[in-house]
Order: C-alpha cells, then sequence, then structure tokens
C-alpha cells in the first residue's frame, strides 16, 4: 500500500501524463523515490524529454504541489467516496492490461470490478453526432449487452453516451472510463448517466479523485479504453479527433478496429468511412461485432426476456406522462418544458433522465425530442 500512495501523490501532481510518470519512476527507481526527490525539489531530469525552460517551470510545479499533499488524507478521502484503488499486483486488476506497451500505474475505480473481465468492445464516436448516429450508438450498446458483451466507452457526449443508455436500458453492464477523478463529472450534463454507470458496471479511471479536465487527459484515457477493449467500434466521427486517436491505440495493441459506414457527404461519418476504405470490417448492426468477437448472437427469445419486461414497465411508466407527451418533434427546450409541464427543474431534469433510459426520448443540441420506437 505504501507505493500505491506515493503513486496516488504522484498521479495527482500538475502536468505528470503517463509518459513523463514513467520516465520519472524509471529516473528516481520507484514511486517513493521519486516522490521524495518531488518533494525535496530535487528530481533528476535525465529523459523527461523537456526543454530546459518547460522543465524548470514543470518541476517547480509538482514541488510547490507535493508539499501541500498528505499521503495518508489522500487514501482516506478515497476511501470515503467509495473509490477503490487497485495496481497490477490486484486480483482485479485486467489481464488485457498485462503487457500494454503504455499500461497505468493503477486505477481508480468505483462498481463491479469483475466487469473488466468479460469480453468488451469500445464505442466510440463524435461528441457532434447526427440522429441516426445516436439511434446506432444506442442499438448497438442494447444489444452487446442482451449478448453479455461489456460495452465501454468514454462518457463523453454523443455517441458514447448513447450507446452506454442502450446498454442501462436493457439491465447491462457498462464500462466508463473516464479522464478526471471519479468525483469530477465531466461533462456535468451526464451526471445522472455517470451514477447509473457506477451502480449497474464500473467507472475506471487512472487520475485520483479531484482531478479536473485537461484537454491532454482524453488522449490519454482513450489508449486505457483501447487496452481494455476486445474489438473497437467506430459509429461516428472526423478524420481526426479523439475517436481516431482510439483507433491509433487499438491499432498499436493488435486490436481489431471496426467502422459503422454513413453518408458521404456527412462529414460525421469521413473517419468510419476512411476505416472502411483502408481495409476495416463493417458493421451493419450488432451481429457482425459478435461474429468477430467469436460470440453467439442472442436468439429472439434471449432479447425477449430481457427486453419485454423493460418494454411493459415503460410502456405503463410513461401512460398519461405529462413530461412524455409535452416532448414531440421538432425539440422541445428545458425552460419550455418547463412553463409546459409546471414542474421544478430538478424533477423535470430527473424525469427526463428516466425516460431517456427508457429510450422514450433523447436529448440533442437544440432540447429533447421523441424518440422513435
Amino acid at each position: 500500500m505504501t507505493d500505491h500512495r506515493h503513486l496516488m501523490a504522484l498521479l495527482g501532481l500538475p502536468k505528470l501524463g503517463p509518459r513523463r510518470l514513467a520516465a520519472l519512476l524509471d529516473l528516481h527507481g520507484g514511486a517513493e523515490a521519486a516522490w521524495r526527490a518531488v518533494v525535496a525539489n530535487d528530481v533528476r531530469h535525465g529523459d523527461l524529454a523537456m526543454s530546459d525552460t518547460t522543465r524548470a517551470e514543470v518541476v517547480g510545479g509538482w514541488h510547490s504541489t507535493a508539499v501541500s499533499i498528505d499521503l495518508d488524507e489522500a487514501v482516506t478521502r478515497h476511501r470515503a467516496l467509495g473509490i477503490d484503488v487497485i495496481g497490477p499486483d490486484h486480483p482485479d486488476w485486467p489481464d488485457a492490461l498485462i503487457g500494454d506497451p503504455e499500461p497505468p500505474v493503477l486505477l481508480f475505480c468505483r462498481g463491479d470490478r469483475s466487469v473488466m473481465h468479460r469480453p468488451a468492445v469500445a464505442v466510440v464516436g463524435t461528441r457532434r453526432c447526427t440522429s441516426l448516429g445516436r439511434a446506432v450508438a444506442r442499438d448497438l450498446g442494447h444489444e452487446l449487452a442482451v449478448a453479455g458483451v461489456v460495452v465501454i466507452s468514454g462518457l463523453a457526449l454523443g455517441i458514447d453516451g448513447e450507446a452506454h443508455r442502450g446498454v442501462l436500458a436493457v439491465g447491462g453492464q457498462p464500462l466508463g472510463v473516464v479522464a478526471t477523478g471519479l468525483d469530477v463529472v465531466y461533462p456535468a450534463r451526464h451526471r445522472d448517466l455517470w451514477a447509473r454507470v457506477g451502480d449497474s458496471g464500473l467507472l475506471v479511471s487512472e487520475v485520483p479523485a479531484g482531478t479536473k479536465p485537461e484537454r491532454w487527459r482524453f488522449p490519454a484515457r482513450n489508449r486505457i479504453m483501447a487496452g481494455l477493449a476486445d474489438l473497437v467500434v467506430v459509429v461516428e466521427s472526423p478524420r481526426t479527433g479523439g475517436s481516431m486517436r482510439t483507433v491509433d491505440s487499438a491499432e498499436q495493441r493488435g486490436t481489431q478496429v471496426m467502422a459503422v459506414p454513413g453518408p458521404v457527404r456527412s462529414v460525421a461519418s469521413d473517419g468510419p468511412n476512411q476505416l472502411l476504405s483502408d481495409g476495416c470490417a463493417v458493421v451493419r448492426d450488432a451481429t457482425d461485432v459478435l461474429v468477430a468477437l467469436g460470440t453467439r448472437a442472442p436468439s429472439s427469445a434471449d432479447q425477449r426476456s430481457m427486453v419485454d419486461g423493460l418494454t411493459h414497465e415503460m410502456d405503463d411508466d410513461t401512460a398519461d406522462d405529462p413530461v412524455a407527451e409535452a416532448v414531440s418533434w421538432p425539440p422541445v427546450t428545458l425552460e419550455r418544458l418547463a412553463a409546459v409541464t409546471g414542474l421544478p427543474f430538478a424533477e423535470l431534469a430527473a424525469r427526463l433522465a428516466q425516460l431517456e433510459l427508457a429510450g422514450v426520448v433523447e436529448q440533442v443540441d437544440a432540447g429533447y425530442q421523441r424518440r422513435a420506437r
């Protein structure tokens, strides 16, 4: 646990990403020695791959932050937040990360860690997705969960969130890999979704509680998604961006990448269409993914047994529901829904979240709209 404490503290330092951390540990021969060097402002520069000016600024920032960190308090705080901390020597450490070219040194977990030991597919895509992309991502999440496959996403807006909503709608176990501390919800709009993923499946991060979102942390997070996945599916994405970086990470690890084709004039489909042109396998539905995994597709009876109860519950729950009735097409803003229903914002937002997870409504840029069934 001593090394865990020092690693947790190092991971909380500013601008200390996976590569710099690996170099720092190598230079000083371990976490405790590296931590003592940071606190003493006596870091060996060695192979930190920074210019003199940048190194002075970065290492100085590590020192000024480190002197205010209480190692024991950090451990206590994570326990109080219900966050488990595991390392490569823990029995729950995922086999998929053993031998990874750039593994995390620790994983911060909330939920059922056994999820990391099941067949898993990462469903990735753009935040600026189309309504078709949303529907495809949700359906993939739904159908893969019915087949017993874990669906991984980064819990971002757009494709990520829709894939996990599909999983949750049928009582599946999603795996969310995030780039912030598990107590720092990003994006804030996904607070309810984060909670549901943690309750039903597993939330994972490589950084300690309190870590805020920074641009560089997201590409770093994507390598863990690729590392945990048996297969990566790109639904919608431009030719550059986070999803394609996940693709790069997957290819570095020899993980198969598949893509959902889209209209040739759609910017949202540029990325997957290029992947298909380069020789990636096509995804028309979850069956294509299951065949690639070597997993049988669920029978009609399997799907009915998992979905019928949910459908009846959804129908009963939305009958004569003023919120469901007020949402139609074109999209309706939250303010307009509050005016029509007379409900307080907090109650209205909670009800909309329930309707989203039930597949009755969907959130789009302009507000909420009825989802086709």
